[in-house]
This record gives structure tokens, sequence and C-alpha cells, in this order.
């Protein structure tokens, strides 16, 4: 798990739902009230969050170019549950997007997205590459290839399990 700073804006939403859970000791806040109310999510919400969790996962991990650790429903196909509506601020005239009909969890994350997408960060929020782990990070090393949500803790692990390899 990751000593990192959040991600920045929205991918902060995207970032903490990812790491509801915790995939080495199967540890989810979504079985308690305190991680729900996080996401104003009642039980009946669980399924779906953890759908759209678990597809998020899948597309952080690609990001990092890692295959998906698990079968996830597509997170284009989510996240079109979700249209989304421009508005302007009239005193300013800044523009956003914002969840056209509801605030639910897929709309909310659909807004972050695309306001990812817009800042050109998206693509840096990844997924650790270890296999006990795939703890949700942002990425703000130069050339954009971390691998890793801890490089004291997870890629560690590996390269010592590399060069442990190379030993035999």
């Amino acid at each position: 798990m990751s000593e990192r700073s959040p991600a920045p804006g929205g991918l902060d939403l995207v970032e903490t739902l990812v790491n509801t859970l915790d995939i080495e000791t199967g540890a989810d806040s979504l079985d308690t009230p305190e991680g729900r109310a996080r996401f104003g999510l009642t039980e009946d919400d669980v399924p779906g969050a953890r759908e759209l969790r678990e597809s998020l996962r899948a597309t952080l991990l690609a990001h990092a170019g890692h295959p998906p650790h698990r079968t996830a429903a597509p997170l284009g196909e989510l996240l079109a549950a979700a249209p989304l509506v421009v508005t302007v601020d009239a005193a300013d005239g800044s523009a956003a997007l914002a969840p056209a009909r509801d605030g639910s969890l897929t709309a909310r994350v659909a807004a972050a997205v695309a306001e990812a997408l817009v800042a050109g960060t998206w693509i840096r929020l990844k997924a650790c590459e270890a296999a006990d782990c795939h703890w949700a990070y942002y990425d703000r090393s130069p050339a954009g290839r971390g691998r890793w949500c801890s490089m004291q803790v997870c890629g560690a692990r590996a390269k010592m399990r590399r060069y442990r390899a190379k030993e035999v």
C-alpha cells in the first residue's frame, strides 16, 4: 500500500474507490458502514460499486502495461450509463463536466475520468504491478513509467524475488 500523495483533482475519488479493497488481506472497506458512507452508498449500491471498482482496477493495470487480474466489465460500458453535461459558471465563465442526472458513484467517477482526460492526467493513474497488491497510485515519475505503488514495499519485494531467482 502506497505512501504516495493522492491523485490530483477528481482522480482522488477513483484512486480511493479502487483502494477500498486490500487484495493481500481481503479486507474491503465497502463492507463497513463508514466505508459505504465515504462514497454515499447504501448496502444495495455495493455490488455495483464493486463492479465499477474492479473495472477501474483493470483499466489502471492496463495503464501500467499489466494484464487484468480478473475478468471485469468494460469500464466504457459502465461509464456510458452515467451521461455528463457541461456546466458553466455565470460569474467567471468557467466550465466543468458534471453528472447529467444524479450524483451516483458511477456518475461522479465518469466526471472525474472526463476531467482527467482533459487535464491529461488519466493515463498516469495506475495499479501496482504486484499481484498481491494492485493498489491504485498516481505515477508522478518524470517518464511516467512507475510500476509499483511503493518502491519501498512492492518494488523492493519484486527486486528481491528477481535477485533470489538469479542466485539459484
